[in-house]
Protein backbone atom coordinates (compact mmCIF):
# COMPACT_ATOMS: atom_id res chain seq x y z
CA UNK A 1 0.00 0.00 0.00
CA UNK A 2 1.38 3.51 -0.54
CA UNK A 3 2.43 5.81 2.24
CA UNK A 4 0.08 8.74 0.77
CA UNK A 5 -2.79 9.15 -1.22
CA UNK A 6 -3.38 11.90 -2.57
CA UNK A 7 -6.67 14.33 -2.37
CA UNK A 8 -7.28 17.93 -3.59
CA UNK A 9 -6.08 19.62 -0.94
CA UNK A 10 -3.06 17.47 0.26
CA UNK A 11 -2.40 13.91 0.97
CA UNK A 12 -3.59 10.94 3.68
CA UNK A 13 -0.98 9.56 5.41
CA UNK A 14 -1.00 6.01 7.20
CA UNK A 15 -1.69 8.28 10.36
CA UNK A 16 -4.83 9.98 8.99
CA UNK A 17 -6.07 7.07 7.37
CA UNK A 18 -5.49 4.72 10.95
CA UNK A 19 -7.42 8.01 12.51
CA UNK A 20 -10.29 7.70 10.12
CA UNK A 21 -10.52 3.80 10.59
CA UNK A 22 -10.76 4.67 14.47
CA UNK A 23 -13.68 7.56 14.03
CA UNK A 24 -15.10 5.52 12.32
CA UNK A 25 -15.36 2.84 14.62
CA UNK A 26 -16.19 4.74 17.53
CA UNK A 27 -16.10 8.74 17.10
CA UNK A 28 -16.73 9.13 20.74
CA UNK A 29 -13.62 8.19 21.52
CA UNK A 30 -11.46 11.10 23.44
CA UNK A 31 -9.13 12.82 21.34
CA UNK A 32 -6.59 11.71 24.69
CA UNK A 33 -7.26 7.79 24.14
CA UNK A 34 -7.38 8.59 19.83
CA UNK A 35 -3.89 10.12 20.26
CA UNK A 36 -2.37 7.01 22.21
CA UNK A 37 -3.54 4.52 20.19
CA UNK A 38 -1.78 6.30 17.24
CA UNK A 39 1.36 6.95 19.31
CA UNK A 40 1.22 10.68 18.45
CA UNK A 41 0.50 13.85 20.91
CA UNK A 42 -2.91 15.26 21.12
CA UNK A 43 -2.73 18.74 19.63
CA UNK A 44 -1.13 16.67 16.31
CA UNK A 45 -4.60 14.34 16.85
CA UNK A 46 -7.15 17.02 17.48
CA UNK A 47 -5.00 18.70 14.48
CA UNK A 48 -5.59 15.66 11.85
CA UNK A 49 -8.93 15.11 13.45
CA UNK A 50 -9.68 18.65 12.53
CA UNK A 51 -8.19 18.31 8.88
CA UNK A 52 -10.30 15.30 7.80
CA UNK A 53 -13.84 17.38 8.95
CA UNK A 54 -12.07 20.20 6.82
CA UNK A 55 -11.63 18.00 3.91
CA UNK A 56 -15.41 16.83 3.70
CA UNK A 57 -13.94 12.95 4.11
CA UNK A 58 -16.06 12.54 7.56
CA UNK A 59 -19.84 13.66 6.53
CA UNK A 60 -20.93 13.80 10.09
CA UNK A 61 -21.05 12.15 13.85
CA UNK A 62 -24.24 9.99 15.03
CA UNK A 63 -24.82 7.83 17.81
CA UNK A 64 -25.79 4.18 16.54
CA UNK A 65 -28.56 2.95 18.80
CA UNK A 66 -29.12 -0.44 19.72
CA UNK A 67 -33.09 -0.74 18.12
CA UNK A 68 -33.24 -4.10 20.66
CA UNK A 69 -32.63 -2.22 23.93
CA UNK A 70 -35.02 0.05 22.86
CA UNK A 71 -37.86 -1.73 21.56
CA UNK A 72 -39.26 -1.79 25.12
CA UNK A 73 -39.54 1.57 25.62
CA UNK A 74 -40.97 2.58 22.41
CA UNK A 75 -42.33 -0.42 20.91
CA UNK A 76 -40.52 -3.24 18.69
CA UNK A 77 -40.33 -1.45 15.40
CA UNK A 78 -40.26 -3.12 11.99
CA UNK A 79 -37.76 -2.77 9.95
CA UNK A 80 -37.46 -3.09 5.97
CA UNK A 81 -35.61 -3.81 2.96
CA UNK A 82 -37.27 -2.35 -0.47
CA UNK A 83 -36.60 -3.07 -4.31
CA UNK A 84 -38.19 -0.35 -5.77
CA UNK A 85 -38.42 -0.74 -9.86
CA UNK A 86 -40.31 2.54 -11.44
CA UNK A 87 -42.78 2.60 -14.32
CA UNK A 88 -40.73 5.33 -16.31
CA UNK A 89 -36.88 5.57 -15.56
CA UNK A 90 -35.80 8.70 -17.53
CA UNK A 91 -33.52 11.33 -15.06
CA UNK A 92 -36.54 13.61 -14.15
CA UNK A 93 -38.43 10.29 -12.67
CA UNK A 94 -35.29 8.93 -10.98
CA UNK A 95 -34.71 11.99 -9.42
CA UNK A 96 -38.45 12.95 -8.54
CA UNK A 97 -38.84 9.78 -6.79
CA UNK A 98 -35.25 9.97 -5.11
CA UNK A 99 -36.22 13.29 -3.61
CA UNK A 100 -39.70 11.94 -2.16
CA UNK A 101 -37.81 8.71 -0.62
CA UNK A 102 -34.84 11.25 1.36
CA UNK A 103 -36.96 13.37 2.46
CA UNK A 104 -39.36 10.77 4.44
CA UNK A 105 -37.69 10.41 8.07
CA UNK A 106 -38.65 6.28 7.96
CA UNK A 107 -35.88 6.02 5.13
CA UNK A 108 -32.67 5.42 6.64
CA UNK A 109 -30.94 4.65 3.17
CA UNK A 110 -32.16 5.23 -0.11
CA UNK A 111 -29.56 3.60 -2.88
CA UNK A 112 -30.33 3.40 -6.70
CA UNK A 113 -29.11 0.45 -8.12
CA UNK A 114 -28.25 -1.06 -11.53
CA UNK A 115 -29.24 -4.25 -12.72
CA UNK A 116 -32.31 -4.88 -11.14
CA UNK A 117 -34.46 -2.56 -9.69
CA UNK A 118 -34.36 1.00 -10.12
CA UNK A 119 -33.66 1.87 -6.21
CA UNK A 120 -33.13 -0.29 -2.49
CA UNK A 121 -34.48 1.43 0.26
CA UNK A 122 -33.73 0.46 3.88
CA UNK A 123 -36.87 1.81 6.16
CA UNK A 124 -37.71 1.64 9.79
CA UNK A 125 -41.06 2.00 11.09
CA UNK A 126 -42.88 2.05 14.73
CA UNK A 127 -45.22 -0.73 13.64
CA UNK A 128 -47.39 -2.43 10.32
CA UNK A 129 -49.98 0.68 10.10
CA UNK A 130 -46.70 3.16 10.16
CA UNK A 131 -45.42 1.10 7.46
CA UNK A 132 -48.58 0.72 5.87
CA UNK A 133 -48.55 5.05 5.42
CA UNK A 134 -44.93 4.95 4.36
CA UNK A 135 -45.95 2.72 1.52
CA UNK A 136 -49.33 5.01 0.02
CA UNK A 137 -46.94 7.69 0.50
CA UNK A 138 -43.96 6.68 -1.28
CA UNK A 139 -45.91 3.77 -3.87
CA UNK A 140 -49.24 4.72 -4.40
CA UNK A 141 -49.40 8.08 -4.25
CA UNK A 142 -46.21 8.86 -5.91
CA UNK A 143 -47.87 6.99 -9.05
CA UNK A 144 -44.59 5.65 -11.01
CA UNK A 145 -44.26 3.07 -9.17
CA UNK A 146 -44.29 -0.67 -11.24
CA UNK A 147 -43.49 -2.77 -8.75
CA UNK A 148 -42.32 -2.67 -4.88
CA UNK A 149 -40.45 -5.62 -3.02
CA UNK A 150 -40.78 -5.40 0.61
CA UNK A 151 -38.29 -7.83 3.20
CA UNK A 152 -38.73 -7.65 6.66
CA UNK A 153 -36.17 -8.12 9.23
CA UNK A 154 -36.54 -10.59 11.74
CA UNK A 155 -33.23 -10.24 13.06
CA UNK A 156 -30.62 -8.13 12.78
CA UNK A 157 -27.01 -10.43 12.58
CA UNK A 158 -24.37 -7.21 11.80
CA UNK A 159 -25.03 -3.50 11.15
CA UNK A 160 -21.72 -1.54 10.75
CA UNK A 161 -21.40 1.74 9.07
CA UNK A 162 -17.87 1.81 8.47
CA UNK A 163 -15.75 1.50 5.28
CA UNK A 164 -13.52 -1.70 5.89
CA UNK A 165 -9.80 -0.69 6.87
CA UNK A 166 -8.82 1.87 5.19
CA UNK A 167 -4.91 1.30 6.38
CA UNK A 168 -2.65 -1.60 7.05
CA UNK A 169 -0.71 -1.49 9.58
CA UNK A 170 1.57 -4.25 8.11
CA UNK A 171 0.98 -4.71 4.33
Amino acid sequence: MKSEIQTPDGSLDLTDLQLLDLLQRDAGQSNLRLAELLHISPPTCLRRARRLHALGLIERQVAIVRPEVLAPLVGHGLQALIEVTLERQHAEALQAFEALAVAEDGVQQCWRVSPGPDFVLVVACRDMPAYLALSQRLFTAQGNVRNVKSFFATRRAKFSPHLPPLAQQNP
